[in-house]
């Protein structure tokens, strides 16, 4: 029923939505994968970064693909958990108060050891809309623990203006998605993290 109900709601509300008023475009579409299990990681400004990268991939496959989500905001209230884990699929990680057994990166590698895709806003927030902040350390734990994993990058343009943090209706801008070749990044931590910074960085402007 809940798969039913996601598909229902993308085909039915989101598509429809992010092309007729949004006007979403989509650049790179083809370095998509075919298969799970990815991670796709992006810069993140607005609540509708998540629904714009899940409405990218074929309805069939939206039960495996799941946005990283912070437990204690997308958990908070039978609603809006309802809404999260059934139209959604989030995957919920703990911020506060880790432990050895709700450890977001074991959460994360359980996950795509499970074949599940992961959507991930490596910045940890939502930004201005701007330049991008640092990455946090953990997506480069995460690809170093599974380097089998291909990583793709993507870059919003204009979501933060469609519905800027701290709004909650949405107003006409047109926005855009753009993607680039899977990455399978290697060395230290601390390069793994480089690279993706500049993998995504690289598709502020338009190619």
């Amino acid at each position: 029923m809940r798969r039913f109900l996601q598909i229902l709601f993308f085909a039915a509300v989101v598509r429809p939505f992010l092309a007729l008023f949004i006007g979403l475009r989509v650049r790179g579409r083809e370095h998509l994968p075919a298969a799970d299990p990815f991670v796709l990681i992006a810069n993140h400004t607005s609540h509708l970064d998540t629904v714009a990268l899940l409405s990218l991939f074929p309805l069939g496959r939206l039960h495996r693909i799941r946005p990283v989500a912070a437990a204690d905001y997308f958990l908070s209230g039978r609603l809006r958990a309802w809404l999260s884990t059934t139209l959604f699929n989030i995957l919920p990680v703990a911020r506060r108060h880790v432990t050895k057994t709700n450890n977001p990166l074991e959460t994360m590698r359980e996950a795509v050891g499970a074949g599940d895709s992961l959507i991930l806003f490596p910045e940890g927030t939502r930004g201005g809309g701007g330049e991008p902040g640092r990455f946090l350390p953990g997506v480069a734990h995460l690809v170093e623990s599974c380097p089998e994993v291909p990583v793709v990058p993507a870059f919003l343009v204009n979501l933060g203006r469609s519905l800027p943090k701290g709004t909650f209706l949405p107003v006409p801008f047109f926005a855009e998605v753009r993607l680039g070749p899977a990455l399978h990044p290697t060395g230290t931590r601390e390069e793994i993290l480089v690279q993706l910074e500049v993998a995504v960085q690289a598709l502020r402007e338009p190619g």
